[in-house]
């Protein structure tokens, strides 16, 4: 599995919450504008911490664990993934909370 590991554990990840989005219909990927409204200060974030960890040397990747595909400022592309997937899987479950509690988010008609 090696150099997929960090793929299959996103993906592992996407498939235990991919299911709320029907099954409680909590519209998350139908308002992709509010997803990546909700994505992009995480990932920017995130990115630019990780982008100074890594030119200070204070954080490194197993070459073994992930795919190898590189993003300017030896970023994985696995952890950019990352930054994108879990996000996506937490707003899927709380979604999933608040419509199965019907807890309002003041946004509704």
């Amino acid at each position: 599995m090696g150099r997929l590991a960090y793929l299959a554990v996103l993906a592992g990840c996407l498939l235990a919450a991919i299911w709320l989005e029907p099954v409680f219909r909590v519209n998350v990927l139908r308002r992709w504008r509010r997803l990546l409204l909700t994505l992009l200060p995480v990932v920017v974030v995130f990115v630019a911490w990780d982008l100074a960890a890594i030119a200070a040397g204070h954080w490194s990747f197993d070459p073994d664990q992930i795919t190898g595909i590189m993003l300017p400022g030896r970023l994985p592309v696995d952890e950019l993934l990352f930054f994108v997937v879990v996000p996506v899987c937490a707003v899927l479950g709380f979604e999933a909370v608040r419509a199965v509690l019907r807890w309002r988010a003041g946004d509704e008609p």
